[in-house]
């Protein structure tokens, strides 16, 4: 029995490498390195005090422990519509064009299933965030790879794939600012793709789970607010990253309607909705954004970003700023003498030498390949510290010795 357990859609699941970080990350630290943990991209600070306090108390109350609803609470629905128009100047129906989540992850996970049949085809991008792919082995679509090339800025380039995979394809799935790339979008590239999905009836899928995470000035924009957006893109919003409640999980999908109900309909099947204090926090969360004299968490990212780019440049490992998200997407620095090294042999050897873990670029698609993906997700000093790290290190690693 045991050899036949396992579907074969699991083997399409992508690559293991975060399961390889993690015993990577054990053997280091087995070793006595002091591990300093820039592979998974998970906040390391806690939401606002407000945030905090909001799901304490609602968690005391004994009512708060029935069973939620599938759709999402009518108070958080409504409070992330109007925060959808707040932020971005989108109208938004909480009723018919809104749905909760178990973060943005989940219905990420769960979109194919809820609009393809098996054999479907689906765009999504590559380098990508794993679960794109994921999902499509998981619902049997067929998925079609948009390149996101350094000359282009790692930016997609709508007419890049010709019109007859446009035709075939039921949605295409994007992520501006994404991950593990966070490039600067712009409404341009927006309004090229919305044209671009009209004219081919294909669903534009918008995950923008970096939207509080702009530097430099760059805010990043909601598809939805363009006209016309709702009959043919749904996006995806987090309160993960941007409000710093990764562990509460939850997040929502808004946009076309059809789609929505869709998705919604499948998740009444597998799920009773988020616990209900999780949702007052998460109202606390967008009703403190739109205050006056709000600031988010978007400056302290920018400040570590800044930091630690330097640092790696003065280390001998000059690596672009991005413009929006927590990652840097750091080309593999290559040995003066020997063998080239490929980013899973840089990631490995880089713990193992110094106690950092970053993320081999494979693990986001064939084009990652030749970068590694490092969260900024500890504090500053501890950047600063792994960045001091890698310089001691890499001299040996150039003469081919580390």
């Amino acid at each position: 029995m045991a050899d036949r357990l396992g579907a074969d859609k699991l083997a399409r699941l992508g690559s293991s490498i975060f399961a390889e970080v993690a015993e990577w990350r054990d053997k280091a630290s087995a070793a006595g390195l002091d591990v300093i943990d820039l592979s998974i991209g998970s906040p390391d600070l806690p939401p606002s005090e407000r945030v905090m306090r909001a799901l304490s108390e609602a968690a005391l109350r004994p009512g708060s422990y029935r069973y939620p609803s599938s759709h999402g609470s009518d108070m958080f629905r409504r409070k992330a519509a109007e925060w959808m128009s707040f932020r971005f100047g989108a109208d938004i129906d909480p009723h018919h064009e809104l749905a909760t989540l178990m973060g943005s992850q989940d219905g990420l996970a769960h979109l194919a299933l809820a609009l393809c049949n098996p054999g479907d085809n689906a765009i999504v991008p590559d380098p990508g965030y794993p679960v794109y792919a994921a999902a499509l082995a998981v619902a049997g679509v067929e998925p079609v790879y948009m390149k996101l090339r350094p000359e282009n800025g790692f930016l997609p380039d709508p007419d890049s794939l010709p019109d007859e995979v446009w035709d075939e394809a039921r949605f295409v799935l994007l992520g501006l600012p994404g991950n593990p790339v966070g490039a600067a979008s712009s409404r341009e590239l927006l309004v090229r793709l919305l044209d671009k999905c009209r004219k081919h009836n294909t669903l534009l899928v918008h995950d923008l789970a970096y939207s509080e995470m702009g530097y430099d000035g760059y805010r990043p924009e909601s598809v939805l607010a363009l006209p016309g957006a709702k009959g043919i893109a749904v996006e995806f919003h987090s309160m993960s990253k941007s409000f710093h409640m990764a562990g509460c999980r939850i997040g929502y999908i808004a946009g076309n309607a059809e789609a929505v109900g869709a998705l919604r309909s499948l998740k009444a099947n597998i799920d009773y909705g988020v616990f209900g204090a999780v949702q007052e926090a998460a109202v606390a969360a967008l009703t403190e954004a739109m205050e006056p004299g709000y600031s988010g968490f978007g400056s302290i990212y920018e400040s570590r970003r800044n930091a630690f780019v330097q640092a790696l440049g003065e280390a001998g490992w000059p690596v672009s700023a991005p413009a929006a998200a927590m990652f840097l997407w750091a080309p593999v620095p290559q040995p003066q003498q020997g063998e080239r090294c490929s980013s899973r042999s840089f990631a490995e050897r880089l713990l193992a030498a110094t106690g950092v873990a970053v993320v081999p670029g494979d693990a986001f698609g064939s084009e990652g390949e030749g970068y590694v993906r490092i969260a900024i997700v500890e504090e500053q000093d501890r950047l600063v510290e792994a960045a001091e790290r890698i310089a001691r290190w890499l001299p040996a690693f150039w003469r081919g010795e580390g």
